[in-house]
């Protein structure tokens, strides 16, 4: 046999690029299918889970201690001491155990006397309790309809226990790549016994088995095949016949006894010879029958590098995944984190990079953490003996995420809405390697974070009161001309009450007038300024509507909250409303913009963002959900 030659000394990047794009037709192998949720770890999800169930489902105690009817203590204080009646006034409840009505708020067993001891009939307390303190209000963690975990995710332990609790016992994955190994070499042996002089002992094999694995992967490893072109012909066949992927080991070089190349010339056809890289310069990128077949060099610090970065790339493309790394790096909190000087304390954190400095924005540290857990990017230790952090400061975050992943992530604060989840999602499907954060602090919040840095872009719908516009003048005033605004979706809001509206509410002033219950929005977010507008427009006195200062930061949330009866209605999206099966009184049409930093206008997350904004796919999914104009 003659020596081979190398066709190409390509870059890396343009290698994986020519090849990865050559392979498309290939990706129809790996194919869906449905599996227990239980048994996901390290799948990857062929569709986004959507919770069934919220978590809670019920209104549920935060504390051990007594449940009362919140309005029945605002007498008490230091000086003047409220007596409650057991059976009257209020019932033991243990953390966890559901609310039952009319109790509306649970205070802590430390904060109460117990006269007669824990079997009393009586408690004293000397502080008030606020309606729904130390509750974990239906919803509070996951809120059924919203996206728990999006398509392409790989599944973690922690996704496994948030999917169950959403009511997701079955979940939709790829099946598992499966990857043939072919250590070749005459010279090559998997049997100690036979380790002679001028043998190797076939260690590369067993560490590709290992990546592979570790990657997902069911890897299928043969014996060392003897440099002879018919030997290893049909082993080749034989792997490719059970698998997506073939890894050949040794016989890439240009050795008179190195027939990859040949082999894959005879039987497909060979991509690239030769990557400028070393070690690893002899690596083969070959298709057979529409399979990726690489050969991968012998040398094992060739092999290993080559492995990880060709082989590894090649995997996640047919498993339409990423995988994910971990360490540390610094970053800038967008909000201050306070901590009791008792504990070592860990907060999930949301990272994107802002204008080349990475941004830390802490997940919800309520009593449901699992989202928390889904959600993060890093992990903010906070040691002992310290009080917290200031917002601006610089922080060490462990990574839970691949830093070039956080580094090509649009980070989006500002006002909530369901379809910033279809638009996440719609993205990881646009090429480039490019995602989108979202923190939800009201459309007032995005726009501060804009002007200090700390994001890309602020969804907003804020209503000019005395032009009836939305959100110009407030881009105008805060922002000037270093921003601009794009527009975004026309949204229905309004009134979201229950089923079948018990309640006979027929407008906005009912609230008000019939002194029903209210679930409000944060003080910041476009919603609770327009609440805020109708209720100065009708007269009311909102310090006299129950339920006014109840907070919620989503519109799903206030679904949740009438669905699970604590409301008679709240303001919201009519898209949160249809998806928890609830009625909806029309109120108002605005305008769900996006403020837009100039400067990040060419970046490829913009790009991508317009790109999904502009599509089909995203326009259909509005009209599936209702409520959205064009």
């Amino acid at each position: 046999m003659e020596r081979n030659i190398y066709l190409e000394n390509t870059d890396i990047e343009e290698a994986l690029g020519i090849y990865l794009d050559r392979l498309e037709s290939s990706m129809g192998s790996v194919a869906p299918e449905i599996i227990k949720t239980g048994d996901g770890l390290g799948r990857v999800l062929a569709k986004p889970v959507f919770a069934r169930v919220s978590a809670p489902n019920y209104n549920a105690a935060a504390m051990d201690g007594i449940m009362v009817v919140a309005a029945a203590t605002y007498e008490a204080s230091e000086t003047n001491p409220v007596s409650l009646l057991r059976g009257r006034d209020f019932e033991f409840i243990n953390t966890g155990h559901p609310m039952v009505e009319p109790y509306d708020a649970v205070i802590m067993i430390e904060d109460i006397v117990l006269p007669e001891g824990e079997g009393s009939g009586t408690a004293v307390i000397k502080s008030a309790a606020s309606p729904w303190q130390h509750v974990r209000p239906v919803g509070e963690d996951i809120v059924a309809g919203e996206m728990v975990l999006p398509a392409n995710h790989r599944i973690r332990p922690m996704d496994i226990g948030a999917v169950l609790l959403a009511g997701i016992g079955e979940v939709e994955v790829y099946e598992r790549v499966r990857i043939g190994i072919m250590p070749t070499g005459t010279e090559i042996t998997d049997s100690y016994e036979h380790l002679e002089k001028g043998m190797i002992f076939d260690g590369n094999s067993w560490t590709f088995k290992a990546v592979a694995e570790e990657l997902g992967c069911v890897a299928e490893r043969i014996s060392p095949v003897p440099d002879e072109y018919e030997a290893l012909r049909t082993a080749l066949q034989g792997l490719l016949a059970r698998n997506h992927l073939v890894v050949i080991n040794g016989g890439s070089s240009a050795g008179s006894k190195d027939y990859t190349k040949t082999l894959i010339s005879d039987m497909g056809e060979l991509v690239l010879h030769g990557i400028a890289i070393k070690p690893g310069k002899p690596t083969i990128l070959g298709i057979i029958g529409n399979k990726p077949v690489i050969g991968v060099p012998g040398y094992p610090g060739s092999a290993f590098l080559v492995f990880e970065e060709i082989v590894g790339a090649v995997i996640r493309k047919l498993q339409h995944a990423r995988e994910a790394s971990h360490r540390y790096t610094q970053a800038v909190l967008t909000r201050r984190v306070v901590s009791s000087i008792k504990y070592r304390e860990y907060i999930r954190v949301k990272l994107g990079s802002v204008d080349g400095k990475l941004i830390a924005t802490p997940l919800n540290r309520g009593a449901g953490v699992t989202m928390a857990l889904v959600e993060a990017d890093g992990l903010l230790v906070i040691p002992k003996n310290s009080e917290g952090i200031e917002a601006g400061e610089t922080a060490q975050v462990e990574l839970t995420r691949d830093i070039q992943d956080i580094e090509n992530t649009l980070v989006s604060i500002g006002s909530q809405d369901m379809i910033m989840d279809f638009v996440a999602n719609l993205m990881e499907k646009v090429p480039g390697n490019v995602h989108l954060s979202s923190a939800h602090v009201g459309s007032m919040g995005g726009i501060l974070a804009l002007k200090r840095g700390e994001a890309h872009m602020a969804p907003i719908h804020l209503l000019d009161e005395e032009t009836g516009e939305y959100n110009q003048s407030f881009t105008d005033k805060y922002l000037g001309d270093d921003y601009v605004l794009v527009k975004g979706v026309p949204r229905e809001q309004g009134l979201i009450i229950p089923k079948g509206n018990p309640k006979g509410i027929t407008s906005f002033d009912d609230i008000a007038e019939r002194g029903l219950t209210f679930v409000n929005r944060q003080r910041g977010s476009g919603t609770r300024l327009l609440a805020d507008y109708l209720f100065k427009k009708s007269g009311a006195d909102t310090d006299r509507i129950i339920g006014y200062d109840r907070e919620m930061t989503t519109h799903m949330a206030v679904a949740a909250a009438v669905e699970a009866g604590t409301a008679d209605a709240g303001l919201g999206a009519y898209s949160a409303a249809k998806v928890m099966g609830l009625d909806f009184i029309f109120i108002a049409n605005e305008e769900y913009d996006f403020a837009i930093g100039r400067k990040y206008l060419d970046t490829p997350m913009v790009k991508a963002l317009l790109k999904v904004l502009e599509s089909d796919e995203f326009h259909q999914i509005l009209k599936d959900l209702g409520g959205y104009g064009e």
